[in-house]
């Protein structure tokens, strides 16, 4: 049950528009909504919102209430992220789950001016030398979508995640035609790379959509355990979406918790 909302969060972010506009970029503001099931069980539902940036800082979100019989796995994720010319930085992360199990609240600030990244995902800190080109598992994604619209063809990326740094690589498999309950889309279907082919991770992209994954499939030892599928998807060039809920997550206090001098 744990692996099912890192992948949400690692991987893929989808949207829908249901109205002529220009055509979106990866920045574009946007909403997407998605049904996840575990096998032919559904799970619940994730959604993933992009507002405009303010003060050019962009604030990317994730929520998700996943539910399996007695097991439950409520987390809400945002990362803080500026761009210039294609190239995203991070500034800040936080995660918090709840749910059977653990609770627990991962959270990263990257201190470029100190070259330092800090880390504490339940309770245990982490320090890091400050590098370039290393990503929270949130805006990764849209680095990701930015990279391939520019018909880059190394995608290869380093992630900071549970007080760990490590890398993922992507292999594009080809074009395909992908028809789900939400409409039929041209894809670019794209593998993660494994050592093993015990786990295997697939997802569908769609060009025309500014690179937007449109499903994502996950497989253990052959078998299908994650199947995330496209409900709604939106863009708006002209307005932000609502902001995050201010009770349960609450980005701005990351610095404090995760500076060299306060605790």
């Amino acid at each position: 049950m744990r692996t099912v909302p890192a992948l949400l969060v690692s991987i893929s972010a989808l949207t829908h528009s249901v109205f002529a506009m220009a055509t979106p970029t990866p920045l574009t503001p946007q909403t997407a909504e998605y049904q996840v099931n575990y096998g032919d069980i559904q799970l619940g539902k994730a959604k993933y919102v992009l507002p405009s940036a303010e003060n050019g800082v962009f604030k990317y979100r994730f929520d998700s209430d996943l539910s399996l019989l007695l097991l439950t796995d409520v987390r809400h994720v945002q990362s803080e992220f500026t761009q210039e010319e294609g190239q995203l930085t991070p500034l800040r992360y936080l995660q918090q789950r709840k749910g059977v199990g653990p609770n627990y609240t991962e959270q990263t600030a990257f201190a470029k001016a100190q070259g330092f990244i800090h880390t504490r995902y339940k309770d245990e800190k982490g320090k890091f030398p400050y590098e370039d080109g290393i990503f929270d598992p949130l805006m990764v994604q849209l680095q990701f979508r930015l990279d391939i619209s520019k018909g880059k063809e190394v995608l290869d990326y380093k992630m900071i995640k549970d007080n760990e740094v490590d890398d993922y690589k992507f292999h594009v498999i080809g074009k395909e035609r992908m028809t789900i309950e939400s409409g039929s889309y041209d894809t670019v279907k794209i593998e993660v790379i494994r050592d093993s082919k015990k786990r295997q991770t697939f997802f569908w992209m769609a060009p025309d959509l500014a690179y937007l994954p449109v499903r994502l499939s996950h497989f253990e030892k052959g078998n299908k355990q994650l199947d995330i599928k496209l409900l709604t998807y939106h863009f708006d060039e002209a307005q932000a979406v609502e902001p995050a809920p201010t009770e349960t997550l609450v980005p701005q206090a990351a610095p404090k918790l995760l500076g060299t001098g306060e605790n």
